[in-house]
């Protein structure tokens, strides 16, 4: 299994940086949006950003959620190991809200879809916008694009995107894994 470095520690902080600048144009105080990381991987994103927007760009009103998408999911019934659901945690309302999806790839476009049907359950948003850090081009599956991307990859379907973050995987890289 080999693998290639897509982005370095540094590389990622430019780009968490850029999508930070991108969503202060298009939101300016968030005093009408909400950031909603999707679980498992989409909340290091979510979480990241949250902090940059307060601390280097002193935002005050960031609201910021995290939402288990697990049971939404159009494939939950097809595999053989049971899942394990993580944790909601969305402690506002969405209702008449501007809601950015926050995930690390975005791939067939299935947990977007997923994410979309949850959301319902905590009321009707105004707006839904989706911020990816890697946006895989060639592998959707659903027509579902994100507003704002890190990067845009062009994988084959034997390879892997592993995104790995510091807090939990003790470094900030992109890979490309041939599996």
């Amino acid at each position: 299994m080999s693998q290639k470095v897509l982005l370095n520690a540094k590389e990622v902080n430019i780009i968490l940086h850029r999508l930070a600048c991108q969503l202060i144009e298009k939101h300016n105080d968030f005093s009408s949006t909400v950031l909603i990381g999707l679980q498992p991987r989409g909340v290091f994103l979510a979480d990241r950003l949250a902090q940059i927007l307060r601390e280097d760009y002193k935002v005050k009103n960031i609201e910021l959620g995290h939402l288990d998408i697990t049971f939404f999911r159009d494939d939950f019934r097809r595999s053989e190991k049971p899942l394990e659901a993580n944790t909601t945690k969305i402690n506002f309302i969405v209702e008449d809200k501007n809601i950015v999806f926050i995930d690390d790839v975005l791939y067939t476009g299935r947990s977007i879809r997923a994410a979309l049907t949850a959301i319902q359950s905590f009321g009707r948003p105004n707006e839904i916008e989706l911020l990816t850090l890697i946006d895989r081009r060639f592998s959707r599956h659903l027509p579902i694009q994100p507003d704002y991307r890190g990067r845009q990859v062009d994988v084959i379907n034997n390879e892997k995107v592993k995104v790995n973050w510091k807090e939990h995987d003790s470094e900030d890289s992109v890979y490309l894994i041939e599996k």
